[in-house]
């Protein structure tokens, strides 16, 4: 009966600060490149270790879960979750996905946030210009935020892509 309620309980907190969030994270950088390109917003890539790295779990709750980053958020960048968990399973082609983009933006330490603006070059290729990068930063979100809008000034919008047409 006590596991019960255990098992009950951190399913019940897991959805309350989900929704206490309010925040959609993406963990497929393919889908978060469509929306970012869509709402012409820059990707906020968020190098994690969710169940280990005690300085990813600090910045996540003194900024990432307050109203003030919320609200930012929502309005400036399209969210992707790039975590690497020791306990936790992921699925290869999602540990291959971060992998990869952990070497390409040389993330050598956790938590780092890379600011990036997606380009669809003409053979099809995407390039992910880097506009500037963060970490932990004492002193909450108005602290954060600040030098998050430091490094968005680099950031210019593209025209809107076309939607594709359905037949």
């Amino acid at each position: 009966m006590r596991k019960i309620l255990l098992i009950a309980l951190f399913f019940a907190a897991t959805i309350s600060v989900k929704a206490q969030e309010g925040l959609k994270w993406y963990s497929d950088i393919n889908q978060a490149i469509e929306v970012s390109r869509q709402e012409q917003k820059p990707l906020f890539l968020f190098f994690t270790g969710s169940d280990w790295c005690g300085w990813c779990v600090r910045l996540q709750n003194e900024v990432f879960k307050t109203p003030e980053f919320i609200s930012w958020a929502k309005e400036h960048v399209v969210l992707v979750d790039l975590d690497f968990p020791r306990r936790t399973p992921q699925s290869d082609a999602l540990k291959s996905q971060n992998n990869q983009l952990q070497q390409m933006f040389k993330v050598q330490g956790f938590p780092t946030v890379w600011f990036v603006k997606p380009q669809i070059k003409e053979e099809g290729k995407i390039n992910l210009e880097q506009l500037g990068s963060s970490g932990y930063l004492a002193g909450g979100p108005t602290v954060w935020i600040k030098s998050a809008n430091e490094i968005l000034k680099n950031f210019v919008a593209d025209p809107k892509p076309a939607k594709a047409k359905k037949s």
